[in-house]
């Protein structure tokens, strides 16, 4: 990795000077004000960005822990010990990628002055280029789509041994350095990075070494999800029922009890994100927008992107870097 760039992730922050100073262990009010150990992307993921990233916490042990967010750990240099949902240990070594869904809990055991991890932190919407990049029924699309969930999935992780493949060290090092650096306007290419990252690690499964359970529940779940990705536009619950020869009524409990979400809540949120990015990459009128994701009610769309994003599509269009003239 870059010298300046590793210089810089070695530096001591002031989290850790004040754990080196007995003065503290892992202050969990940086993390969540919640009363279990969630840490919360509201208050790690600021200024509505979808994705950051900050250096492991070194020197102490950080106790068991989840996310409300997709957590994916590179290991620069040294080593580091990870227990999974309390069974499993994972020892990350250097140029090593772990994945944990929101639903994995894990616990750090102490890292010494020379083990640097990065942890990127992800909300799922990030990850619709991706997705659109990579092939159904592969271990990291079905990770991703397992990710979606807003409760009740399982604990997921995908442990690779990377450093051998250049491409995917050199794609992750571009995105520190665009994260680390605050560089403007890369939100877009780092969706693409993060796609390329994916589809070389697909492409060399043997360098995957352990993941987290996927019980056979989660297969309906996970072609529902699969299917609302790939057919948005005209997707419907009794075509899906029909696909997956299931009554209407049962497939709707299914995926209600296993997400947390309607199919409409769904299919709502997927259609909306992607209008949110074609209004933010593109010049398209809204009105051609409001029809490529789906919608037929012009007065509708306009009400549920504007709880969804606390702006007209108009106004959102024009708080976007370089879109500001725009009408």
């Amino acid at each position: 990795m870059n010298r300046q760039l590793m210089e810089e992730l070695r530096r001591i922050t002031a989290e850790e000077q004040r754990i080196l100073d007995g003065r503290s262990g892992v202050d969990k009010a940086l993390y969540t004000h919640a009363r279990d150990f969630t840490i919360d992307s509201r208050q790690m993921l600021l200024d509505g960005k979808l994705i950051d990233i900050r250096p492991h916490t070194r020197f102490v042990h950080f106790p068991e822990h989840r996310h409300n967010y997709v957590e994916i750990v590179l290991m620069c240099q040294g080593h580091l010990t990870h227990i999974i949902d309390r069974t499993n240990r994972v020892e990350l070594e250097e140029g090593d990628l772990l994945f944990l869904n929101q639903f994995s809990s894990h616990e750090i055991l102490p890292a010494g002055m020379d083990d640097i991890a990065v942890n990127f932190m992800v909300l799922p919407e990030f990850f619709d280029t991706a997705q659109e990049m990579l092939d159904k029924g592969n271990v990291i699309s079905q990770f991703l789509l397992s990710a979606m969930r807003r409760e009740g999935g399982e604990g997921q992780y995908l442990h690779f041994k990377a450093a051998p493949l250049l491409p995917v060290q050199n794609l992750a090092e571009n995105m520190i350095w665009s994260l680390l650096k605050r560089q403007p306007d890369r939100r877009r290419t780092n969706q693409f990075t993060m796609g390329l990252l994916f589809l070389e690690l697909v492409n060399h499964g043997e360098t995957l070494k352990a993941g987290g359970p996927s019980g056979g529940r989660d297969q309906a779940v996970m072609e529902a999800l699969s299917y609302i990705q790939s057919n948005y536009r005209t997707a419907s619950l009794t075509a899906l029922a029909n696909q997956m020869n299931l009554p209407d009524y049962a497939l709707s409990k299914l995926i209600k009890t296993e997400t947390g979400s309607t199919f409409k809540e769904l299919l709502q949120q997927k259609r909306l994100h992607q209008a949110a990015r074609l209004i933010r990459e593109t010049d398209l009128p809204v009105s051609d927008v409001i029809t490529l994701v789906g919608y037929d009610n012009t007065s509708y769309f306009y009400r549920v992107f504007r709880e969804e994003f606390g702006l007209t599509p108009r106004e959102y269009r024009q708080s976007q870097p370089g879109k500001e003239n725009f009408s």
